[in-house]
């Protein structure tokens, strides 16, 4: 079984519900993705950051760090780190924080040493619906000066957040779309 199918699997069994939800966008729906549920478990947190990594390493220009809003993406960055260190082509994480710190440094991003100063960075997400938080990250990392390179996210829900990300020069990549996960 390929990489890609085998997330599939733990993605159904793990993060998919079905019944009647609200979701972080306001938005209600008769299905759920917890993405956490994957992204927390060994193997589905392995192949998030394999899967995720090969997107970074095809991008036509090098991506020089990994990032995304706590808490969705905080195992997804470490993942996609430590595979690219075992893979002989280490890519630095960082996380956005909701809050700006309110103690020592005061900043949004936590790992700023580790980064390129004005580097190109690719910003994921578990589950996009809006895209609100991806444009929220964006804007927190392009207001430090860095790039936003890539976009991409485990599973795109087709309710919109591709099309409003896209409109703002962002395209999204998606492993998943909803379709082709409930295919």
């Amino acid at each position: 079984m390929d990489e890609s199918q085998r997330l599939k699997e733990i993605l159904l069994e793990n993060s998919y519900r079905k019944g009647s939800f609200t979701l972080t966008s306001g938005k209600t729906s008769d299905f759920y993705i917890d993405g956490k549920q994957t992204t927390l478990h060994a193997e589905g947190a392995y192949l998030c950051g394999k899967l995720l990594f090969e997107l970074i390493r095809n991008e036509p220009d090098p991506i020089d760090a990994v990032g995304g809003m706590t808490l969705g993406a905080d195992p997804l960055v470490s993942a996609v780190s430590i595979v690219s260190y075992l893979e002989k082509a280490p890519i630095p994480a960082f996380i956005v924080r909701k809050e700006a710190k309110g103690h020592g440094t005061g900043n949004y991003i936590e790992g700023l040493k580790n980064l390129p100063e004005g580097g190109r960075v690719a910003l994921v997400e578990d589950v996009v619906t809006t895209g609100g938080t991806l444009l929220q990250v964006i804007d927190r990392v392009e207001s430090a000066g860095f790039v936003a390179g890539l976009v991409v996210t485990v599973v795109d829900r087709q309710e919109g957040g591709a099309e409003i990300l896209a409109d703002k020069g962002y395209p999204l990549k998606a492993l998943f779309t909803r379709e082709s996960l409930l295919s």
